[in-house]
């Protein structure tokens, strides 16, 4: 695995004349009812690691929670699926799955996303239960599972999967196509033609919402101009340094997907403080 200095040499310097639009749009499909706080961590990371634009469509019940928590957000509730048509003129990335559930909302709305197989896409949480039904693996996207989820991908067990990570993360690859990230102890990270290794990462990682956090990161780099391999190497070596430098400083035993926001804005831009 490269380290983080030579992984963020794949994220473009900014120009003295840049604006927001150079550095992508990503459309984030999260936060079915009752599940407002995943659509505003992704949403809050994808701004923090760098997106020039962030459109959270989430579910109608709770649409002014995100922009009130983060006004940066523009947050809007979807009744229907063709809402979604004007945000997907202006986006380079799609973030699915976070807070979305199996209720009529989520089915219709991530099933409308998933025709725009042009866009690279990262999905994760709620959105894997849909992708298992498609036909043929999709090269333009990243699955970012945790074991049960790979287990489910897989039709095999979660002890199936912890006893041979290595296999279970390259059969993922070969059956969905794409990049896959097998989050966990050591999260694995195949692309078909290697297998990478997470070695940063604690166990105070295991609260809710840092997967939410790693999909906002790893849409950020995307639309950045990352590759779907450099995007998900970095954001997970981003998302993990992150989290072990809050431990260092705070204690591993409370830790909050949220308070890694500060570190991760301070690991993204070290490239820019040494050159």
């Amino acid at each position: 695995m490269r380290n983080l200095a030579d992984l963020l040499k794949y994220l473009p310097l900014r120009k003295a004349e840049a604006n927001k639009y150079d550095f992508g749009s990503v459309l984030i499909l999260a936060g079915d009812e009752g599940m407002a706080g995943a659509g505003r961590i992704c949403a809050e990371a994808c701004l923090r690691c760098g997106a020039g634009l962030v459109i959270l469509a989430t579910h109608p019940s709770h649409a002014e929670t995100a922009s009130l928590a983060c006004p940066e957000i523009i947050c809007h509730g979807i009744h229907d699926p063709k809402e979604l048509e004007p945000f997907l003129k202006k986006a380079k990335v799609l973030a699915l799955g976070p807070g979305l559930t199996q209720s009529p909302w989520s089915q219709s709305s991530l099933q409308f996303l998933l025709h725009y197989t042009h866009l690279p896409m990262v999905i994760d949480a709620g959105a894997l239960n849909f992708i298992k039904p498609m036909s043929g693996p999709h090269p333009h996207w990243i699955l970012t599972p945790h074991v049960g989820e790979a287990a489910r991908l897989l039709d095999c067990t979660v002890e199936q999967i912890q006893a041979d990570r290595l296999k279970a993360v390259n059969a993922l690859q070969q059956k969905y196509g794409g990049v896959i990230v097998l989050k966990g102890a050591h999260t694995l990270i195949a692309d078909g033609k290697e297998v990478n290794t997470i070695e940063a990462g604690n166990p105070g990682m295991a609260s809710a919402g840092m997967g939410d956090l790693l999909t906002g990161v790893i849409a950020a780099l995307i639309a950045q101009d990352c590759s779907l391999t450099d995007a998900a190497q970095l954001g997970a070596l981003l998302h993990a340094t992150a989290g072990d430098q809050c431990a260092a400083e705070q204690g591993e035993r409370g830790i909050l997907a949220l308070d890694l926001l500060p570190y991760l804005h301070r690991l993204i831009n070290m490239r820019a403080l040494t050159e």
